[in-house]
């Protein structure tokens, strides 16, 4: 199946999608932060922010129980690029340690391994996941 759905600006340099919580929209989410990435001159950020954005929607996909997410990508200031995945669960990710055996458990490592920095904001109705990197490129 294919997920299509039409990117937003965000007020300062962003962008967003609200997509379906289900696989196919992870690589939509993909998407979405590659060619944001592209559009502002930034395509050394492209490959880790993709990683990074999978992962963040594979977990909400995957442990939310939530019908939609929203994904965002945006420039908050011009050294920072943030990406997050928004859901309606309160509940927070919890990192854990994978075995060598375990074929899944290692997103929110691989997040703060690419990532400069990476955190959670609970809302009233939900939680915002992000993940942000530094760049050198002034918009």
């Amino acid at each position: 199946m294919t997920v299509t759905a039409s990117a937003r600006p965000t007020g300062h340099p962003g962008y967003s999608e609200t997509l379906p919580c289900e696989e196919a929209s992870i690589s939509a989410a993909r998407r979405l932060v590659r060619t944001a990435l592209l559009a502002w001159g930034l395509d050394e950020l492209a490959e880790d922010s993709s990683v990074i954005v999978s992962e963040l929607a594979t977990n909400t996909v995957r442990h939310t129980g939530c019908r939609h997410m929203r994904v965002t990508i945006s420039r908050p200031t011009p050294d920072w690029v943030r990406v997050a995945v928004v859901d309606k669960s309160r509940t927070m990710p919890d990192p854990r340690t994978a075995s060598g055996t375990d074929t899944d458990g290692r997103g929110l490592i691989v997040v703060e391994a690419l990532s400069d920095r990476w955190g959670t904001d609970l809302l009233r109705w939900g939680k915002r996941v992000w993940a942000e990197l530094r760049t050198d490129v002034k918009p």
